[in-house]
């Protein structure tokens, strides 16, 4: 955590809890799988529950009228597909009851430096959120930019509308890293976007050191095991 005084252990891994978003992406998984999911982000309060598309309204009852939203991928993993699609799959991910969107941006075209398209579909995504008072994040896979790629996406999520700016997909060839997360944190610093480290992430120290870089926001399968270390920690250790 950024800073987090010596206090007693529920409280740190409370604090942590807060911040991620419970994640389950992959091909396999089942009904049984999501509802897991749901009952363990009932069990230690976490931030959201992220999953497929196709699993929202599954999450969306699993987790019933508990104040936990319900989190979703767009143009997932790639984000190599048409700006139509994206608002499309948005759209329907909304009226199922998801109320966060994290979306992939057009990562090949934003390396040819067509802002223009990125912005594009970044907005567009962004604006049906926007519109159903729901919550866009923008994923960059930074494992794939240069910095200054990195810096662009950020400015360009930051005109789009966007709440957040996001590491990785999980899919890429690498997660969140210190460097990408501290350097996508002074770049949207005073915008109000916030900052979501993802891919990687499996202990209380990546958490603790991601958010000590800035992140707002923690992406993450390891959920349970991160929150469990993190109520271990004695306060000698912190």
């Amino acid at each position: 955590m950024t800073g987090p005084t010596p206090t007693d252990k529920v409280s740190i891994a409370a604090q942590i809890a807060g911040l991620i978003d419970h994640t389950l992406l992959k091909p396999e998984a089942t009904r049984a799988d999501i509802e897991r999911l749901c009952a363990e982000a009932r069990q230690y309060r976490f931030a959201s529950v992220c999953c497929h598309p196709i699993w929202v309204p599954a999450a969306v009852v699993a987790l019933g009228d508990c104040s936990i939203p319900v989190c979703t991928v767009v143009g997932f993993p790639l984000g190599a597909t048409y700006v139509e699609a994206k608002v499309l799959e948005a759209g329907r991910a909304l009226e199922a009851g998801a109320r966060e969107i994290d979306m992939v941006l057009p990562i090949g075209v934003l390396k040819e430096g067509d802002t223009d398209t990125v912005q594009r579909h970044i907005e567009s995504v962004a604006s049906i959120c926007r519109s159903d008072h729901a919550v866009c994040k923008v994923i960059l896979e930074t494992a794939l930019l240069t910095d200054e790629e990195k810096r662009t996406a950020c400015r360009i999520a930051v005109r789009a509308g966007a709440h957040f700016v996001k590491t990785s997909t999980g899919f890429g060839p690498g997660g969140a890293t210190v460097a990408d997360v501290a350097l996508m944190a002074a770049e949207v610093a005073g915008t109000g976007l916030g900052v979501k480290a993802a891919g990687g992430i499996r202990t209380f120290e990546d958490a603790r050191q991601m958010v000590a870089a800035g992140a707002t926001r923690i992406g993450a399968s390891a959920g349970v095991r991160i929150v469990t270390e993190a109520a271990a920690v004695r306060a000698d250790e912190r």
